[in-house]
């Protein structure tokens, strides 16, 4: 997969993607990162990007022109064209089921908007806005981040184990369940028993109890829109009323 990044400080994104798994899938050829400074698609001598919004009020606006010709120059660099993402607070909400959508595509162009927004007139080649939350930040740099962190983990081979995505927390629809280690015993606190018997298919049945438990102790709305069978559905009625009674301890 390439990922096109039009951004005005590419320096941000040294460290991310200069280290652990991002620079790993780089190194190994199965991510192709490109930083395009959007400063470099303007033609004036201060390189202006940004000017006051007509009408008045505070804060500045990205101007379309470098931005237009930054989209239209990194779209010629290939025959197959690319979906543009404008990171935007004001965009869908980026989930786990979104990044497994746009990890199917063969290339993304992602711009990192900045400053109080964008001109308007650059919807005209944008094809999707997301946001990483409903928070705002200084800019678009920080949820490119986590976009590319995100989809480049699903896409084959970057992970060393292809069961890492299938059992991490959002991936179903739940909360992932807790994992232990060595020592069995730590200050007291000991690794369940059922973990170290042994007995597979009592251990997956374990972790699947965890998962909905902490996902329904946590972020019980979640419950709304995962996959579950009449064995979770079950599982979770008797976890409602440990709840209740205050029985809600690690088995």
């Amino acid at each position: 997969m390439r990922i096109d990044i039009l951004t005005l400080f590419p320096e941000m994104f040294a460290g991310p993607f200069g280290s652990s798994i991002l620079k790993r899938a780089i190194d190994r050829g199965l991510l192709d990162m490109q930083l395009h400074n959007i400063r470099d698609y303007t033609h004036d001598r201060h390189h202006v990007v940004d000017d006051t919004p007509y009408g008045g009020g505070a804060g500045m606006v990205l101007k379309p022109e470098p931005v237009f010709e930054a989209v239209e120059t990194v779209q010629a660099l290939d025959d197959a064209r690319a979906p543009v993402i404008l990171l935007s607070p004001a965009g869908r909400l980026f989930t786990q089921a979104i990044a497994a959508e746009l990890a199917q595509k063969p290339r993304l162009i992602l711009i990192a908007g900045h400053y109080e927004g964008i001109d308007e007139r650059l919807r005209a080649i944008i094809d999707d806005e997301i946001s990483i939350g409903d928070y705002v930040l200084s800019g678009g740099e920080l949820p490119a981040m986590v976009l590319t962190d995100t989809v480049a983990r699903l896409l084959p081979g970057v992970l060393g184990s292809s069961e890492s995505q299938v059992d991490e927390s959002h991936s179903q629809g739940l909360l992932e369940y807790p994992h232990y280690t060595r020592p069995p015993e730590f200050r007291g606190m000991a690794v369940p028993p059922v973990l170290l018997s042994g007995n597979h298919a009592e251990i997956a049945r374990w972790r699947r109890r965890e998962s909905l438990k902490r996902t329904l102790a946590i972020r019980p709305e979640l419950l709304d829109i995962a996959e579950l069978s009449k064995t979770d559905r079950k599982t979770l009625i008797e976890l409602k009323a440990e709840f209740d009674s205050g029985e809600s301890g690690t088995d």
